[in-house]
C-alpha cells in the first residue's frame, strides 16, 4: 500500500459538502476522506478510457456516465453523481478536483478554516468543543463551550456537524484563505455576531498529556501524514514506567499507512488487518520492534471509525491492549478513487477489511473489552493502575 492508502469516514455524495467532514469531535474545518490510490494510468489513452481500464468494475458505469456527458456537452461530475447515487454505495461520492486538492492537503495535516472544533447536542443545539491555539477563532475571543447559532446568516441549530463544517468551510470558490465567514454566537445569556477569516492551520492531530498515577494519555483525532512518528515519539518520552492510555475517541479516521504505523509502535511485527479489493486479498504487517512492555489501554466511543476501528481491532485481538469505551462506529469498507475525464475524482466501495482474528467490522463495530460512557478515561485508568499491579 502507498502512503495514500486509506479507508474513509461516512460523506454526504452532495458536492461541496462531501469533503467537509469532521476529524475528531468534530474538526470544523477539516476534511477526513479515504481510499486507495487511483490507479496508474498511460498517457497514450484518454483519461475516461484509462480511468476505465485501470480502474474495478465498480467504477466502470461511472467512468463511462462522465465520458458519455462530456461528449455529448454536458457536466461529467454531474452525470458521475448520477451514477453513484444509483449504484447504492452507502458510502461512494464524486470529487471536483478543487475538492480533491483540499481533501489531500488536510491528509497532509493542514487545511483552511477558522480552527473550530464542534459536536451537535441531544436538544440539537451546536456546541464549541476546542478552539486552535493561534487560529483565527482563537483571535476572535471564541472559547470551548461557546455556542454556534448560524454561519452566514444561516441557521444551524439541529443540522448535522457535516452541514456546519460545509457552511464553515464554504465551497469550492470561497474557501480560500483571506476569505470572511460571519459566525452568530451564543454564551450564557450573551448572543453576538463575529466575522472571522479563514486562514491556513495545521491539524494538530495528536496531543499529549501527563495525569495523575504514572499514565500518559496521547489523543488522535485523526490519522494525517506523520502521526505514526508523533505517537512512537510520544511513547519514547514518557516516563519510563508510564501506561498508556492511546484515546481514539471521535478518531474519523485518514490515512490506513499511519494507523498500521501507530500499531508498530506498540506492536513487534505481525498482522494488522486483511483486506479485499474486487476479491484479491491483502495483508498488513506491523513493522517489529515495537513497545511491547508497557500497559496500554485504547479508548473508543460510537465516533471511532475507519483507520481508527482498524488500529483497535488489531491490538485488541493481538491482547496488546484493553479496549474501554463505548461500541465503534462500524465503517470496514474500502473506497478506491477513479479520475474523471474533466479532473474530476469519483469513488466507489471495492472491498472490506477484517481484524487480525477474521472480524469484520462494517456496520458492526468494534465492541470494547469494558464498556464506560462519561467516565471512561477514570475506568482506563483503573484499568491501568490494576495491568500495573499484575506485572
Amino acid at each position: 500500500m502507498s502512503g495514500r492508502d486509506l479507508f474513509c469516514p461516512p460523506r454526504r455524495i452532495r458536492r461541496g459538502a462531501a469533503l467537509t467532514l469532521v476529524f475528531a469531535s468534530v474538526l470544523v474545518a477539516g476534511a477526513a476522506t479515504g481510499s486507495f490510490p487511483e490507479a496508474e494510468r498511460t498517457d497514450r489513452k484518454s483519461p475516461a478510457e484509462s480511468a476505465r481500464s485501470a480502474a474495478p468494475a465498480a467504477h466502470e458505469d461511472v467512468a463511462k456516465a462522465a465520458e458519455e456527458a462530456m461528449a455529448d456537452g454536458k457536466s461529467p461530475m454531474e452525470a458521475a453523481e448520477r451514477a453513484v447515487s444509483r449504484s447504492g454505495d452507502r458510502w461512494g461520492a464524486v470529487y471536483s478536483r478543487g475538492e480533491y486538492e483540499e481533501f489531500e492537503e488536510a491528509l497532509d495535516g493542514e487545511y483552511t478554516g477558522v480552527g473550530l472544533w464542534a459536536r451537535r447536542e441531544r436538544d440539537g443545539r451546536i456546541e464549541v468543543t476546542k478552539v486552535s491555539s493561534d487560529s483565527p477563532a482563537a483571535a476572535a475571543g471564541i472559547r470551548k463551550g461557546d455556542r454556534l447559532r448560524s454561519v452566514d446568516g444561516e441557521r444551524v441549530d439541529g443540522h448535522p456537524v457535516t452541514e456546519v463544517v460545509s457552511l464553515l468551510r464554504g465551497d469550492a470558490t470561497d474557501a480560500a484563505a483571506g476569505t470572511a465567514v460571519r459566525l452568530g454566537l451564543e454564551r450564557g445569556t450573551h448572543a453576538w455576531t463575529e466575522t472571522v477569516r479563514r486562514a491556513r492551520l495545521s491539524t494538530d492531530s495528536v496531543t499529549v498529556r501527563e495525569v495523575a498515577g504514572g499514565i500518559t494519555v496521547i489523543g488522535i483525532d485523526s490519522f494525517t501524514k506523520g502521526v505514526g512518528d508523533e505517537v512512537r515519539d510520544a511513547v519514547r518520552q514518557a516516563p519510563a514506567d508510564d501506561g498508556i492510555v492511546l484515546d481514539l475517541r471521535g478518531n474519523s479516521g485518514g490515512l490506513v499507512t499511519e494507523a498500521v504505523t501507530t500499531a508498530s509502535v506498540f506492536l513487534d511485527g505481525g498482522l494488522v488487518a486483511t483486506y479485499d479489493v474486487e476479491g484479491s486479498q491483502q495483508a498488513l504487517h506491523a513493522e517489529a520492534g515495537g513497545d511491547t512492555g508497557r500497559a496500554l489501554v485504547v479508548l473508543v466511543d460510537g465516533g471511532t471509525m475507519s483507520a481508527a476501528e482498524l488500529l483497535t481491532g488489531a491490538l485488541q485481538d493481538r491482547g496488546r491492549a484493553v479496549v474501554v469505551g463505548s461500541r465503534t462506529f462500524g465503517k470496514g469498507s474500502v473506497q478506491m478513487p477513479t479520475r474523471l475525464p474533466d479532473g474530476a475524482v469519483a469513488e466507489l466501495t471495492v472491498g472490506h477489511y477484517r481484524t487480525p482474528s477474521g472480524r469484520g467490522v462494517d456496520g458492526r463495530g468494534i465492541t470494547p473489552d469494558l464498556e464506560a460512557d462519561d467516565g471512561a478515561l477514570r475506568q482506563a485508568e483503573t484499568v491501568l493502575g490494576g495491568l500495573g499491579d499484575s506485572d
